[in-house]
């Protein structure tokens, strides 16, 4: 028995083995390519890898507000604890989750509609597409400032233009009520994203073929028909591809909440971002922040494991027929 298990032991060892100098081969037969990306691969390490070393570092311990290492105090998970049981990471959650699938759903769904009305065919269609490309390619900050502006409930253009037409009596408090403040900065949100939507989705558009279109359309299938079992399988890749950018700049979108509100009134507008800006610079808990900074990591890390997936599915495929 024990012959045979060595038998049997035998060939793996050594497959194994042959794997690993067959790497080592590959690797000393390309170190001149390696040397070429080793700046870059440095770079990457300092900028990006110790940051997220050093956060996770910080997760586990109290840090004094100066941030001296030697004064830390370790308490294992009780960062986690104080994170988890905190009414404000309830509140906080809620508003990240409506912020991020009411922007990513809206977006998408405004982008594809306008990326199927421009992708036809009618006088002025160039210049339709360059202003609907504006809210994109403006600065994310500049468009806050404006926007505060037009929400501003003594000067807003907003609120001027309601009550002339009758619709409220006085001009709506839109950024200092508790009720109306995350829905004021989704709508801004998503006017700032909407044409990144647009825009893969008509790249999406160009590949669908113009051939069975018109076939469809001559064997009498209604418009509705022809996007749903024509268009839209075309589409499935990029629109994956598109939710799932979208999701990730929504769960990172910093600067408007930011800028528009701080978070006000009274934490309504703080999604998971903010409010780990704020306890990290505003509160200087340091530790408790990482931990925030952690779980954000983890669902972000999460979102780019389906968005690669998402984009290797096409290759995956290929290679299977």
């Amino acid at each position: 028995m024990s012959i045979a298990t060595g038998r049997a032991a035998g060939p793996s060892t050594s497959q194994a083995a042959s794997r690993a100098s067959g790497i080592l081969g590959r690797v000393i037969a390309h170190r001149t390519d390696y040397l070429y990306v080793l700046p870059a691969l440095i770079v990457m390490l300092v900028v990006i890898a110790f940051p997220i070393y050093y956060t996770i570092e910080l997760s586990f311990f109290r840090t004094p507000p100066n941030l001296q290492m030697r004064d830390k105090i370790w308490t294992g998970l009780d960062n986690y604890v104080t994170v988890l049981r905190s009414p404000v990471f309830h509140e906080v959650t809620i508003n990240t989750i409506i912020w991020t699938v009411a922007s990513t759903l809206v977006a998408f769904l405004l982008g594809l509609g306008a990326a199927l009305s421009l992708h036809r065919e009618f006088v002025g269609r160039g210049v339709m597409r360059a202003l609907l490309l504006i809210p994109y390619v403006v600065s994310a900050v500049a468009a806050s400032y404006v926007w505060k502006w037009l929400y501003h409930s003594d000067f807003g253009v907003i609120g001027a233009i309601a009550v002339q037409l009758g619709l409220t009596s006085e001009p709506i408090n839109f950024l200092d009520n508790r009720q109306t403040v995350l829905a004021s900065l989704i709508v801004v949100n998503i006017w700032k994203e909407f044409s990144f939507a647009m825009v893969m989705l008509m790249a999406g558009l160009q590949t669908v073929p113009e051939q069975l279109l018109r076939a469809a359309q001559v064997d009498g299938a209604s418009a509705w028909n022809r996007f749903w079992h024509v268009t839209f399988p075309h589409l499935r890749g990029v629109s994956m591809v598109t939710v799932l950018l979208l999701m990730v700049a929504n769960f990172n979108s910093f600067i408007i909440p930011f800028v528009m509100t701080g978070g006000g009134p009274a934490d309504a507008s703080h999604i998971w971002i903010t409010h780990i800006y704020q306890l990290a610079f505003g509160r200087q808990q340091w530790g408790v922040a990482s931990a925030y900074a952690v779980i954000l990591f983890i669902v972000m890390m999460t979102l780019g494991y389906f968005y690669v997936k998402a984009l290797t599915r096409g290759d995956e495929n290929r290679a299977g027929g």
